[in-house]
């Protein structure tokens, strides 16, 4: 994940989505959960086909193969619809706070599904040990109190467990498919079919648009969760799941409270505790840890004869390694 334009995906995807349970736990005073989303998933689809239309071919527009139309249903009805559906709903039951811890476990969750459905993407042991550093360094961020977590209302927490769930699958899912549109055309096509389910889901609760609040909050809480968290931020996330593959790009979800947190400091002046500065570089070292699997340290230190003993076939000895021998 060292290039330039991986890097901005994974900023993009980790800022806007950072902002999703701020913005959502206040837009649940105005709307009703699954009438949120679905409203959401309208405007964001709008907003991403028109995109999409604009500056694709409409060869390159049209889904051709059934990898294609696996992997528009994969991001519409599980990466996109019923992960936020129950996301919504969960959050009436939990503080961001609690939310976010859960829905961190998407990363834990993703090596699961990929070690069924992908040949390529294996955990190693060093890997398992970074997520759950990173997993470590979340709860640190967040530090919710002890009761609210274990306790409480268990039913929100197993609603948001089933989200992350639905999250990591649906990622892994439209990797497995490995269809041939672009990451920006799968997920303007995926998004009408997660709107759709929402509001079936949300006729079938009883939900009704007369128990809307039209306030310039409500509209701003829509806005932020359907144009920046929502289309903006799915044209990186999907973008970096193409490059990168589910495990790592599901990494976003551990800088997700890194970035609330921030942004509550620098926005709305909450304080950022010692133990949650302590959580940062614990998550980040997660980071590196996961990272350093891609990096050839001891290559780093090889000597010239040593590069030609290899490239010629050879052994190269400790002296060329740059080492000295006993």
């Amino acid at each position: 994940m060292v290039e330039r334009r991986t890097l901005v995906f994974f900023a993009v995807a980790s800022v806007l989505f950072g902002g999703t349970f701020v913005a959502a736990k206040a837009g649940l005073a105005y709307f009703p959960p699954l009438l949120f989303v679905a409203l959401r998933f309208d405007v964001a689809a709008a907003a991403l086909l028109g995109y999409a239309a604009l500056t694709t071919s409409r060869e390159d527009l049209l889904p051709r193969t059934r990898g294609d139309a696996a992997g528009i249903l994969a991001t519409g009805i599980l990466a996109i619809g019923l992960t936020n559906a129950l996301l919504f709903v969960g959050q009436q039951y939990a503080s961001s706070a609690v939310a976010s811890i859960v829905f961190s476990l998407n990363p834990i969750l993703t090596p699961v599904f990929a070690a069924v459905l992908l040949s390529d993407e294996r955990l190693s042991a060093r890997g398992a040990a970074g997520m759950l550093l990173g997993l470590v360094g979340v709860g640190l961020v967040v530090s919710p109190d002890p009761a609210n977590l274990l306790g409480g209302d268990a039913v929100g927490k197993a609603i948001l467990f089933a989200g992350a769930v639905s999250g990591a699958l649906g990622s892994v899912l439209i990797r497995w498919a490995d269809g041939d549109l672009s990451s920006t055309v799968r997920t303007a096509w995926g998004l009408p079919f997660g709107a759709l389910l929402c509001h079936l889901l949300s006729w079938s609760a009883g939900e009704s648009a007369a128990s809307i609040s039209w306030t310039p909050e409500a509209l701003a809480a829509l806005g932020y969760v359907a144009l920046f968290a929502g289309a903006l931020a799915y044209i990186a996330y999907f973008g970096l799941l193409d490059v990168t593959g589910a495990i790592r790009a599901n990494l976003v979800f551990y800088l997700v409270p890194v970035v609330a947190s921030l942004g509550g400091w620098a926005l709305l002046g909450e304080d950022i505790s010692a133990l949650a500065v302590g959580g940062f570089l614990t998550i980040f070292a997660g980071f590196a840890v996961i990272g350093s699997e891609s990096i050839d340290v001891r290559g780093r230190f090889r000597s010239p004869s040593a590069e030609r003993a290899l490239t010629d076939g050879g052994r190269p000895t400790d002296e060329q390694y740059g080492c000295e021998s006993d």
